[in-house]
């Protein structure tokens, strides 16, 4: 199996590094509107499908869930299939901040198992596979060492926009409450995958993630894993596919962030 997924791992970086060339080398081109302040460009839909036609060659038996276009039918549980998020951090994109990256995962056993992430403006790529160990530009990682919540920089995703935006983010609002008075300082990078790359390098010590795109998620929390990190639901279960929050950090401040978020949605009623 490990020389198996060493392979698929080899596939998914040579994927992920062709959609950098792409990434690279076109103009943003037109934006359109998904929804209420969520955006798509023409570089979006040009990654993704250089990568689902690079992935279709080497791995026609993997099936392909993108975030973008008519992808989004297939059911991870019925068996092998890729994730990707061409660009995860369209709006940092669009408006010239360099936390934007491509993310991509293999689903195997509804369980993500192979994970890469590019940062293209930062010179920074992640990958980890089960049982392989994580890297950021071919150096081994490891999640930070902070035991206590005061002492570490804590990252959370953005607040929600479009249908209920305003009763979605009041445990957000809440939880940003609870960590400004307890954290050393909190951060929002505007990109999940960038946020779980950060925990897994020890540049941060936590993030959360009220939310579980398998798109932005699924590839950060494998390298995660692989860095020595936890990665839970809301409720304190392991996280996957189902789970309806991303929470990662060393086996500590994870811990206490759990709790924090229950608390921060028992505050909001």
């Amino acid at each position: 199996m490990s020389t198996a997924r060493e392979s698929l791992l080899d596939i998914a970086r040579r994927a992920v590094s062709g959609g950098v060339s792409i990434l690279e080398s076109k103009t943003m081109g037109s934006v359109s509107s998904k929804g209420d302040r969520d955006f798509v460009t023409d570089v979006d839909v040009a990654v993704q499908e250089h990568i689902r036609q690079f992935l279709a060659n080497e791995a026609p038996h993997i099936a392909f869930l993108g975030e973008e276009g008519d992808h989004h039918h297939h059911r991870l549980d019925e068996g092998p299939c890729w994730a990707l998020d061409p660009i995860d951090g369209t709006s940092n994109y669009i408006h010239g901040l360099p936390l934007f990256g491509i993310s991509l995962a293999l689903f195997e056993n509804n369980e993500p198992t192979v994970g890469v992430i590019r940062i293209p403006a930062l010179r920074r790529e992640y990958h980890a596979a089960a049982g392989m160990g994580a890297y950021r530009n071919g150096q081994r990682i490891r999640v930070g060492t902070s035991s206590r919540i005061s002492k570490s920089i804590i990252s959370i995703g953005d607040y929600a926009v479009g249908r209920n935006a305003a009763q979605r983010n009041r445990p957000r609002l809440s939880l940003t409450g609870l960590l400004a008075a307890r954290a050393e300082r909190i951060r929002m990078f505007g990109s999940a995958a960038f946020d779980l790359a950060c925990v897994a390098d020890g540049s941060t010590d936590g993030c959360v993630i009220l939310s579980n795109n398998p798109w932005d998620i699924a590839a950060g929390a494998v390298i995660v894993r692989e860095s020595g990190g936890m990665v839970y639901d809301s409720d304190g279960s392991a996280h996957n596919v189902r789970s309806r929050h991303t929470i990662a950090g060393n086996d500590l401040t994870a811990k206490e962030l759990v709790a924090m978020v229950g608390q921060a949605h028992t505050e909001d009623g």
